[in-house]
């Protein structure tokens, strides 16, 4: 392996007219992709976008991320994702559409972005190849459509690498570098208050690409990354501290057991999601729970393990390209053992462009396979910036080396022909949907790779020649995470641009169907060692035992509305009853069972909704005590007990907040007969105005 990898320094970035112009088709692809639907767009995770509504009506609620108007319980993320779409229903108004807006451009402001970071590594035509990737992988495409906060939190990944990339080029300036490090771990830090942990996670990369980039003594490298520490932390935990020492009235931090941001930090969105939910201090899930119905992180991502990555579940999402990457860290691994050997000169930037994209790859897939606690497939999509520097920058290489006089020149053929394989397994995984990609693949893997053997036998074709070959090999490296992105973002119904729990591929890829999990809900958690509840089910009380995953989602339908996120006739009927017979009440009406009973109330109504328990109901907000204080002051009308309280997380049995809380309102508010707003007995209405 004698050729030279990507090139050594930052040099001055020479373009011809065209390169412009397909970063702009590229961008514009990505738009196309993530919007593709958007005026047609339904209200994607509900439980987020009824907190979107909710923090628009006051700075209290936009600071800590409301989930109702009262500002009872917050979501159970950080708020700086939902911040732009807030901003966007000032301006537009509150649509489905206009939620989605934000994300739509972060996804594409990533592509661009990483754009500009991987061509000052490895040069332009390598940058504009790990842009085209990063737009049409598939996983992408599907988070990119959503109101998920995972598109800010890749975009902000992306801005910390570019950050990190600036700091180690060759010939800046010790100033300049510390300038830019800071910069790198003030991103990460808002990273942080997007997504809390997660956004942690490329920490580590980004470290030892600076330790190996920074062509510094190893004092002024230490001592930039202690400067790098304290921005880090404050640029973090800003918020945390906010909700700590907040003068006035807060809500409750959603998903903590205390009501505290940094229970949640170190509970459920912290230790509980890598051991398990129920494991880590202040855990707000039941032990057993998150997304597996009380049986590990199974449900929704697959069992955990070191092959995760490439099971049913998350393999259509992101897997596509990740033999290839292997293949190619392995490569530059043993080409940079043999530079070591032979004491070459260091080449400090290309091995810290490495050494990033190639740590962040592995340590965020070894952590998502490993962990125990909740794992979506679309948590994936950060992996995607990584694979696809990794992807672009590697086949320059493997491109290079087919000049090379020894063996190397096979690595190229032999990397198309493993990701060809790797596609066919993926797609034969569903041959109902665009099986025809099996065939199309390989045809194009056996012409690039004839071409070439062709080419290194002959030695005698043209440029022009040699080109074709590569764009047939890009076809068949590529062919297949672009259809099923074009078929994620051009589906009927929008292709999951509704789905709380996106998905790409086949309908069947997601649990429940495209878009995945329960419609109408599910943030990073689901419903985990749920017991009792619901009504007919095997696990509710007088039943047979644990609920299965068919009574859990025939239980939730009944709750979430219709399947565009709007009302249905009973739940309307509802609404305008407790509307009329409020009596000037400030909450109109409090509905316990979880955000998936309450969102669509909030999210279909001006009247003063709000949803009891969080997410799941599970958490003690608001509590026994405040509930008392309300009636007392008369500004509690009525609350509707969906017959979910004690089900779904809803509160460990009997003592459960839960559970507590519809206690109370048996002793303190009337039933309302369901013949007088014309409703059903799966769940009970109660006057709390008088009793």
């Amino acid at each position: 392996m004698t050729a030279t990898a990507v090139r050594p320094r930052a040099l001055p970035v020479v373009r011809v007219r065209w390169q412009p112009m397909t970063l702009g088709a590229i961008v514009v692809l990505a738009l196309v992709l993530y919007g593709w639907g958007l005026g047609s767009a339904g209200w994607s995770n509900t439980f987020y976008s009824a907190a979107i509504k909710s923090m628009s009506e006051n700075a209290t609620n936009f600071l800590f991320g409301s989930f109702d108007p009262v500002g009872v319980v917050t979501v159970d993320k950080p708020p700086m994702a939902f911040w732009p779409p807030v901003v966007s229903t000032w301006i537009f108004g509150y649509h489905g559409w206009a939620l989605l807006l934000p994300q739509v451009l972060e996804g594409a402001g990533a592509v661009f972005l990483l754009h500009r970071t991987v061509r000052r590594w490895a040069g332009e035509n390598v940058a504009l190849l790990a842009a085209l990737i990063l737009a049409v992988t598939p996983v992408t495409v599907a988070i990119d459509r959503s109101t998920n906060p995972d598109a800010m939190l890749t975009l902000l990944c992306v801005a910390a690498a570019y950050a990190l990339t600036r700091s180690v080029e060759s010939g800046i300036s010790s100033r300049s570098a510390t300038k830019w490090l800071l910069q790198a771990a003030f991103w990460v830090g808002c990273g942080f208050v997007t997504k809390m942990l997660a956004g942690w996670m490329i920490l580590p990369a980004l470290v030892l690409a600076y330790l190996v980039g920074r062509d510094a003594s190893w004092g002024r490298r230490l001592l930039d990354l202690l400067g790098a520490a304290v921005v880090l932390l404050v640029s973090s935990l800003w918020w945390v501290a906010l909700t700590a020492w907040w003068p006035g009235q807060k809500p409750y931090i959603g998903g903590s057991t205390d009501g505290s941001a940094w229970n949640l930090i170190i509970g459920y969105n912290g230790l509980g999601r890598v051991f398990g939910e129920g494991s880590g201090p202040g855990s707000g899930a039941p032990a057993g729970g998150g997304g597996s119905f009380g049986g590990g992180a199974t449900t929704f991502g697959g069992s955990s393990g070191l092959f995760r990555m490439f099971g049913d579940s998350a393999g259509g999402q992101i897997s596509w390209l990740l033999p290839l990457c292997l293949l190619v860290l392995v490569v530059v691994a043993v080409t940079g053992f043999r530079k070591w050997r032979s004491k070459a000169p260091a080449e400090h930037f290309a091995r810290a462009g490495w050494v990033l994209w190639g740590s962040w790859l592995v340590i965020l897939a070894l952590v998502f396979s490993f962990q125990d606690g909740t794992f979506h497939p679309y948590y994936t999509t950060q992996l995607a910036p990584a694979v696809a520097a990794l992807a672009a920058g590697g086949l320059a290489v493997l491109w290079r080396y087919r000049r090379d006089p020894g063996y190397a020149w096979t690595l190229l053929p032999a990397a198309i022909a493993l990701t060809a394989v790797w596609a066919w397994v993926l797609i034969s995984r569903d041959t109902s949907w665009n099986g025809w990609l099996r065939y199309a693949v390989v045809v194009a893997a056996l012409l690039a790779i004839g071409g070439l053997v062709i080419a290194r036998f002959s030695g005698s074709l043209p440029g022009t020649g040699v080109r074709a070959i590569g764009v047939v090999g890009l076809v068949a490296v590529l062919l297949t995470p672009a259809v099923w992105s074009a078929g994620t973002a051009f589906a009927s119904g929008g292709g999951g641009i509704s789905a709380s729990i996106p998905t790409a591929g086949p309908p069947s890829s997601g649990f429940g169907g495209r878009g995945g999990g329960f419609p109408g809900g599910g943030p990073g958690g689901a419903p985990g060692g749920a017991r009792g509840g619901v009504p007919g089910a095997t696990g509710a009380p007088g039943g047979t035992g644990t609920p299965d995953a068919g009574e859990m989602m025939a239980a939730m339908s009944a709750l979430r509305g219709n399947p565009d996120g709007g009302l249905t006739s009973a739940q309307q009927k509802i609404l305008d009853y407790v509307v009329k017979n409020a009596s000037g009440a400030q909450i109109v009406m409090a509905v316990e069972g979880g955000s998936k009973a309450a969102s669509g109330y909030i999210i279909n109504s001006d009247a003063t909704v709000i949803g009891m328990g969080g997410f799941l109901g599970s958490d003690n907000a608001p509590s026994v005590d405040l509930l008392a204080s309300w009636k007392a002051s008369g500004k509690l009308g009525f609350v509707l007990d969906s017959g979910m309280s004690r089900g779904f997380g809803g509160g460990s049995g009997q003592a459960g907040p839960s559970a507590q809380r519809t206690t109370w309102v048996k002793q303190n508010c009337k039933v309302v007969p369901a013949s007088a707003y014309g409703g059903t007995s799966t769940q009970t209405l109660y006057n709390c105005v008088s009793k």
